[in-house]
């Protein structure tokens, strides 16, 4: 038997709010909460948080900025994606 994933079962709370006890409802919110708070975050062991930090703060980059930047580099490196090169013989615009 699978279990209802949260949206499903708010949104059937949603449509029957009157017959919902408070307690059922705390317990639905509580677990939203979590999911979203829990979404965007990867863990990781601690020297490579601690590697992350000291990158972050030399990007100047939040760690989630920081770990798009890296896998990004890694995919374009790895040719999962294409690579946006400079033509050398194209037109400048005076900057470097």
């Amino acid at each position: 038997m699978t279990s209802p994933d949260t949206a499903a079962v708010l949104e059937n709370a949603a449509d029957r709010i009157s017959e919902v006890s408070r307690a059922d409802l705390q317990i639905m919110l509580r677990r939203a909460a979590l999911l979203l708070r829990n979404s965007g975050s990867i863990a990781f062991e601690d020297d490579m948080e601690e590697a992350l930090r000291d990158l972050s703060g030399e990007f100047g980059k939040t760690r989630n900025d920081t770990i798009r930047f890296i896998v990004r580099e890694w995919m374009e490196k790895n040719t999962y994606l294409p690579v946006y090169g400079l033509d050398e013989d194209g037109e400048v615009d005076g900057t470097a």
